[in-house]
């Protein structure tokens, strides 16, 4: 499998593509203006602690107050006995008090009308690592799945935090890890204690909300957490960025310098590779399968479901082996799109139905496989006998959607409009609302060209009776810049 890295750098936003084979798999946008904020560490001060919600609101200087769990307070990574693991937290008044000042991580960006949400529970990634002040056994990411290598690094990280002094916590080895050699381990090591030593230097200033620590810019981010063996190519299509990416390859992630590729080209690097063309599509409700069918993705703001239809496709065989090609592809298709769209939260998948539980069971299994690709953690329930997959995936940052669009203001986000028909009908109760209550030699509606046009041609007996009815005269105006369901009944 051929994977390449597309970074377009402009000086308003950046945008990252992850490209397989081909075909773009994964889109992030960050932009100048609204930079995210998972990562970074405020010394933050407490407004108001919630002992009914167990959780807490820290102001740390953003512009709606953050929010913060009882659950992601204190030692949570610590390894425990069975007992103490057993043991509910403590309560949230025991832990934070109002006024006082709290060293916080953002876990996820503010996403719609949340605030963000935060843990005391610090974790500092690097290339291979990932320090934790907390923890206090070295851990390995379950994605190595060797034995000999996991107990290698284990022994590595422990050696390492009993031999150095100072160094309070301990490490997780990321996949990246597996196979690297000690020496470069260790380095990440060193640099990791120093950095946590600043921060921590820096939290004991006077100021009460200060950003301590900022995570990388996407650029630089995107190298340290997207890069992985197979990855042929970095493509980066600004000089002042690729230098920036030179620089930081070299210190910190030398193996992969050689990857690194400077695009000078006039065409521009997101136009060559089909990516525009997919972020307008990722934009759209529905997607083509090849084989005819298609899916309906919904995003909500409790949930986000996708429908499953065959479409065109109409097999070779049987019924049942056409909804289960269709499906099988679909599970594919989907877990493409949720990287694709950033969509997280509570997912409702709804496959065709399937007769044969051993087909459900390959459907779902293709679903865990192609999920296994995914950085953001997952979790599937299994498939019902009407053919819904419950599942949940991680969601830091807001999704492809929300980024570049907005509600739109005609519908405020519905996705749909009344119709001229029903607007008429409310004109109608207007007028007589207002012919009841005031005293007007005439009426006069103010409507968009939809409404007045059917005022003047189906409902124009109506409007001629109703005229009658009141003993006013009624004049209707087109006003173009008025949506289909916006109207103004005027005295005149």
């Amino acid at each position: 499998m051929s994977e390449e890295l597309l970074i377009n750098v402009t000086p308003p936003e950046t945008r990252v593509a992850l490209v397989e084979n081909g075909v773009v798999q994964e889109l992030i946008i960050e932009r100048a203006g609204k930079r995210g904020i998972v990562g970074n560490i405020y010394k933050g001060c407490v407004s108001r602690v919630l002992p009914g919600m167990q959780a807490a609101f820290i102001e740390i200087g953003l512009e709606r107050t953050a929010f913060l769990h009882s659950s992601d307070i204190g030692s949570s990574t610590t390894t425990t006995n069975g007992d103490e693991k057993n043991r509910p937290p403590p309560l949230i008044t025991e832990q934070l008090r109002e006024g006082g000042e709290v060293l916080v991580q953002v876990l996820k960006d503010p996403i719609g009308s949340k605030g963000a949400r935060l843990t005391t529970n610090i974790s500092i990634p690097s290339r291979y690592l990932v320090f934790l002040p907390h923890l206090t056994n070295a851990g390995i990411s379950q994605r190595i799945e060797d034995d000999d290598e996991r107990l290698r690094l284990r022994g590595v990280l422990t050696d390492f935090c009993e031999s150095e002094e100072g160094v309070s916590g301990n490490f997780i080895a990321r996949t990246a890890a597996e196979g690297m050699e000690a020496e470069s381990l260790q380095c990440d090591m060193r640099f990791l204690s120093r950095l946590w030593v600043s921060i921590l230097e820096r939290s004991k200033g006077p100021e009460k909300i200060v950003l301590i620590h900022a995570d990388l810019p996407l650029a630089l981010r995107a190298l340290r957490d997207l890069v992985v063996d197979d990855l042929e190519k970095i493509r980066i299509d600004s000089r002042e960025s690729y230098e920036k990416a030179l620089s930081f390859t070299q210190k910190l992630i030398p193996e992969i310098k050689c990857k690194l590729e400077y695009y000078p080209g006039e065409r521009p690097l997101f136009d060559l590779y089909g990516v525009e063309d997919e972020i307008q599509k990722a934009l759209d409700s529905k997607v083509q399968l090849k084989s005819g069918g298609h899916l309906v993705i919904d995003q909500t703001e409790a949930m986000t479901t996708v429908d499953v239809n065959t479409g065109s496709f109409v097999g070779h065989r049987t019924l049942e082996e056409t909804i289960f090609k269709t499906n099988l592809e679909a599970a594919q298709s989907i877990c493409r799109q949720l990287r694709l769209r950033n969509l997280g939260g509570m997912i409702i998948i709804d496959f065709i139905d399937m007769q044969d539980p051993e087909h459900r069971r390959q459907v779902l299994r293709a679903l865990e496989k192609y999920l296994a690709k995914d950085h953001a953690k997952s979790q599937i329930c299994e498939v019902s006998s009407l053919g819904l997959v419950e599942m949940t995936r991680k969601r830091t940052r807001e999704s492809l959607g929300h980024v570049l669009c907005e509600p739109c203001p005609c519908c405020s986000g519905r996705g749909t409009l009344k119709t001229a028909e029903t607007t008429c009908y409310e004109v109608f109760r207007e007028i007589m609302r207002e012919a009841r209550e005031f005293d007007a030699e005439s009426l006069l509606v103010l409507a968009s060209q939809e409404v007045v046009d059917r005022l003047l041609d189906e409902e124009s007996a109506n409007l001629a009776s109703l005229e009658q009815f009141i003993g006013k005269p009624i004049k209707l105006q087109v006003e173009a810049l008025y949506t289909q369901e916006h109207y103004d009944v005027v005295l005149v």
